[in-house]
């Protein structure tokens, strides 16, 4: 939920508005009213029609009362905006609350409530509301929806004062605004394994079994409190001070999922764009590795890194996945093609150590690139790579395909990632996530199968 309240808001002349200002909002009908009524005058003073003079007359001054009336009136309205939900998959509708309180002693005359949104949400919405008695509220509520993600402002709210015969309009607009976030859509995955995945217990225990074994741990001083059974009597006769078995900090499995973004490898743009679905992937895989107990974090071809905190920008077992989760798709909600024409910088972050599993999202790789992204295998556990045809979402559904260049040399990119140790697919256009999902799983278990029976050979 987000709750924009709004500050009280005059919707009258009283301050930064004159008598001017109120003059220039006649309407259509308060401006033929008055040159309805000078054109009467005029006629009557030629003809010499005293009649038609009081009616030219009645003509002329109604708007200028209407005007003075909107004018001279002072009552406060308040306005409140509050979005359910403030975050929304793209394809999906939000709603938007509006409550409007009359705040001052006066009752209010026709109101008409206009909030400002994109065009890419809807049309503007507009709520007529009768008179509002003082103290009173009224309630009013409008859908949005966007197949595009993004963040999008809402407001300001604006208000317009209208008087009883409809001559006059005055427009008072609110100071502040909300605003929505259109996230990427996230397909559900099946629970597959693959490699990589599987929890660890971290450096400490790496060095301890390669130092003394299973049986064995780096014991470290005793502190106040420790219990005594858990005294270690080697190390303690070895340093000549009492030292205790260290507890075995289990570490969350690792996932980093890589995102190509080079602005250079898609092509098309819009909704059903290779762009898109790289970016939905992305967000599907993330969602997916933090349901199941991760620690993820969002690589781009830039080499930034989301979440950003921490010496290696995982989101650590202290910061809740919802949050973790939010970070990331608040980004890729805004997320945009890059300068960028390689992925040296995302190697260069990957380079550091073991990451745990990678998941790479690829747009169009040429041979130099192919052979970076077949190096950042080596730093990473398992290794998955869906790699979009850009020959095939390049085209529209109805082409007929062109020459069989393309898919060779796609199958080249594929053939060079799988010799460096990827699970590397193919995507072409109109691909689901979830069976490239389960076919990534398949290719890694008869790959394992066949491993495992060459070793027995």
């Amino acid at each position: 939920m987000s709750d924009g309240a709004q500050p009280p808001a005059e919707a009258d002349s009283g301050e930064g508005t004159g008598l001017r200002a109120a003059l220039a909002g006649l309407t259509t009908r308060g401006r033929s009213f008055f040159a309805a009524g000078i054109a009467a005058a005029i006629c009557a003073y030629v003809l010499g029609q005293s009649d038609l003079l009081r009616v030219g007359l009645l003509l002329t001054v109604l708007p200028l009362v209407c005007a003075l009336f909107l004018h001279r009136t002072r009552y406060r309205v308040a306005g409140t905006r509050r979005l359910s939900p403030a975050r929304v998959p793209a394809g999906s509708e939000a709603r938007v609350h509006l409550r409007v309180d009359n705040v001052s002693r006066l009752p209010t005359g026709l109101l008409m409530l206009q909030d400002r949104v994109p065009y890419v949400l809807g049309p503007r919405p507009r709520f007529v509301l009768d008179r509002v008695e003082p103290g009173g509220r009224r309630e009013v509520s409008y859908r949005v929806r966007s197949d595009l993600r993004g963040r999008y402002p809402l407001g300001p709210l604006q208000l317009r004062l209208s008087d009883p015969f409809g001559m006059c309009e005055l427009t008072r607009s609110f100071s502040s605004h909300d605003t929505l976030t259109v996230v990427p859509r996230v397909e559900a995955l099946p629970p597959v394994r693959l490699r990589g995945e599987s929890t660890g217990y971290g450096e400490g225990r790496q060095r301890s079994l390669a130092l003394s074994g299973e049986d064995d741990v780096i014991p470290r001083g005793y502190r106040h409190g420790d219990d005594l059974r858990r005294v270690h009597w080697r190390s303690t006769a070895r340093y000549g001070e009492l030292m205790v078995r260290r507890e075995e900090q289990p570490q969350r499995a690792r996932c980093t999922v890589l995102l190509d973004t080079r602005g250079t490898a898609f092509r098309g743009a819009g909704p059903d764009s290779a762009f898109e679905w790289a970016v939905s992937g992305a967000a599907s895989v993330l969602v997916h590795m933090l349901e199941r107990g991760f620690s993820v974090r969002l690589l781009t071809d830039t080499g930034t890194v989301v979440p950003g905190e921490g010496a290696d920008g995982f989101a650590g077992v202290s910061q809740g996945s919802a949050d973790a989760a939010g970070l990331m798709m608040d980004t890729l909600a805004v997320i945009d093609h890059s300068d960028d024409t390689g992925l040296s910088r995302a190697y260069d972050v990957l380079r550091g150590g073991n990451e745990g599993l990678l998941v790479g999202f690829f747009g169009d790789l040429d041979e130099e690139q192919a052979a970076v992204a077949a190096k950042m295998r080596r730093r990473s556990g398992g290794a998955l790579a869906f790699v979009l045809d850009d020959d095939s979402w390049g085209r529209e559904p109805t082409d007929v395909p062109g020459p069989s260049d393309g898919r060779d040399r796609i199958e080249d990119r594929l053939r060079m990632l799988r010799e460096a140790g990827w699970t590397a697919l193919r995507v072409p256009r109109g691909s689901s996530l979830d069976e490239l999902w389960r076919q990534a799983d398949r290719e890694r278990t008869g790959l394992a199968g066949a491993n495992g029976e060459r070793a027995g050979r």
